[in-house]
C-alpha cells in the first residue's frame, strides 16, 4: 500500500497509517507498550515528503522499541486540531498514553535518530528500574528462582547492568551455586565495585564461603549449649544459622559474643554483623532490628 506522499506503509505494524477512529488503539493503547511517534502530514507538504523516509528508517532501526503512526491531517484534521498543531510536518511521541516529546519540521537524519534513541533509552531505563524493583522484592521474599528470571530479562537487554549482575549473583548464592555467583560478580567492572548492590553481593558471597567450611548446625548448637563461653563455636553457629536463613538467631549469637567480650578476636563479632547488615540490605527487618540492638550495646 502507498500513501499519497509516496511512502510505503510497513505490513509489520512498525509503521502504519492511523485515523481519527483508530487513533485510540493505534497510538494511546499501543504507547503503553512502547513509545509511539505520530507523524502529522499532508500530501501537499514538501518537507513532509522529505521527513517520511528518514523517520521510517530511524523507527525501523530500533527494531520494535518504538512505532510510527502517520496521520494525514487533510483526511483526519480532528486530532491535530485538538493538539493545537498549526504547521507540519509535526511529530509527537506518545508514552504511556500521553504526549511525551516532539519536534517540528523535516529534521536531518542524525537529529531524528538522536530523538528516537533518547526516547527509547528513557523508556528502557524506566522499564529496567521497574523490573529491578520487582526482582529485588522477589529475592527479599525468598523467591531466588523468580528473581533470577527477572534479572536475566534485564541483562538480555543490557548485559552490563550492574544492579542486575549483582542481583543474579545473590540468587546464585541463595541456591548454593557459589562458583556461578563468583563468575557473575567477575563480570562487574572494577570501577563499579563500590556500587551498593555489588558491595552487598560481595558481602553475601564472603559470608556464604565462610559458612561452607562450618560443621552441621546441630553439632555447633550442642557445643555452644555445653560451653556457652566457647565464643568461636558461637561465632561459627551464627554463620551457619545465617546460611539457613535464620537471621534473628544469627544476630542473637553475635550480639551475645559482643556482650561477653566486645574485643574478642579483634572485634570479629561486630565486624561480622556489619558485613551481614550490608549483605541483607538496609531495609531488611533483621538489619533494622540488629543495628538498633547493636547500638544499644555499644553506646550503653
Amino acid at each position: 500500500m502507498l500513501q499519497d506522499g509516496g511512502a510505503a506503509v510497513a505490513a509489520d505494524g512498525v509503521v502504519k497509517d492511523t485515523t481519527t477512529q483508530s487513533f485510540m488503539k493505534d497510538v494511546i493503547e499501543e504507547s503503553r507498550r512502547q513509545p509511539v511517534l505520530v507523524d502529522f502530514w499532508a500530501p501537499w507538504c514538501g518537507p513532509c515528503k522529505q521527513l517520511t523516509p528518514v523517520i521510517e528508517k530511524a523507527v525501523r532501526a530500533v527494531k520494535g522499541k518504538a512505532k510510527l503512526c502517520k496521520m494525514n491531517i487533510d483526511e483526519h484534521p480532528a486530532i491535530a486540531g485538538q493538539m493545537g498543531i498549526q504547521s507540519i510536518p509535526a511529530v509527537i511521541a506518545f508514552v504511556n498514553g500521553q504526549p511525551a516529546d516532539g519536534f517540528l519540521g523535516a529534521l536531518p537524519e542524525s537529529q531524528v535518530t538522536a530523538f528516537i534513541e533518547r526516547l527509547t533509552k528513557s523508556e528502557i531505563a524506566s522499564e529496567e528500574s521497574s523490573l529491578l524493583k520487582e526482582a529485588d522484592a522477589a529475592l527479599v521474599d525468598g523467591d531466588a528462582a523468580g528473581a533470577a528470571q527477572i534479572y536475566a530479562q534485564v541483562l538480555a537487554q543490557d548485559a552490563a547492568n550492574v544492579h542486575a549482575l549483582a542481583g543474579l549473583s545473590r540468587c546464585y548464592i541463595e541456591t548454593g551455586a557459589i562458583e556461578q555467583a563468583k563468575q557473575t560478580l567477575a563480570m562487574v567492572p572494577e570501577s563499579k565495585h563500590a556500587d551498593a548492590a555489588v558491595a552487598a553481593a560481595r558481602a553475601a558471597l564472603d559470608i556464604a564461603e565462610q559458612a561452607a567450611s562450618l560443621g552441621p548446625i546441630a553439632e555447633l548448637e550442642k557445643t555452644v549449649a555445653e560451653n556457652p563461653h566457647d565464643l568461636q563455636a558461637r561465632f561459627d553457629l551464627a554463620l551457619a544459622l545465617n546460611a539457613n536463613g535464620r537471621r534473628t538467631e544469627t544476630v542473637d549469637h553475635l550480639l551475645d559474643i559482643i556482650r561477653r567480650d566486645r574485643s574478642w578476636n579483634d572485634d570479629a563479632a561486630r565486624k561480622q554483623l556489619v558485613q551481614l547488615f550490608e549483605a541483607w540490605g538496609p531495609t531488611d527487618e533483621a538489619t533494622i532490628a540488629g543495628r538498633r540492638r547493636l547500638s544499644s550495646i555499644l553506646f550503653a
